[in-house]
């Protein structure tokens, strides 16, 4: 991005920094944290959050909402989710006897669409 000012160009410069200008600007409305840690098999940060964008959608049309997703280790991870400028309870999923796979982040997705949805009715 650039714009000129008083003749000359100024660059701007936005790095993705949680809380910056730029990362608030980001359309998206999930963020994944530490996909580095996702076990293979089930994906990378970006299909993290198609699963999530998708149940929220189904569950809770047209409600503004903003989750950020940390990936904490390859059997557990948390959300936070703020919901039409309220932030919700924190979710937590943790897989004692394996990894985490396909179905544990769908059922983790389709928890916090649960969640912004109660939160929209109320």
């Amino acid at each position: 991005m650039s714009s000129k000012i008083g003749g000359g160009i100024l660059f701007v410069v936005c790095a993705a920094v949680p809380g910056s200008a730029c990362a608030m600007s980001d359309p998206r409305p999930c963020q994944v944290i530490g996909g580095e840690n996702l076990p293979g098999g089930v994906g990378n940060a970006i299909a993290v959050c198609e699963v999530i964008e998708r149940a929220i959608a189904a569950q809770a049309p047209n409600v503004r909402y903003r989750a950020e997703v940390q990936i904490l280790s390859r059997s557990m991870l948390r959300a936070t989710v703020v919901s039409e400028g309220r932030k919700l309870a924190e979710q937590k999923l943790a897989v004692m006897d394996r990894d985490l796979n396909a179905s544990s982040i769908e059922r983790f997705a389709r928890a916090l669409a649960d969640e912004v949805a109660k939160a929209a009715k109320s």
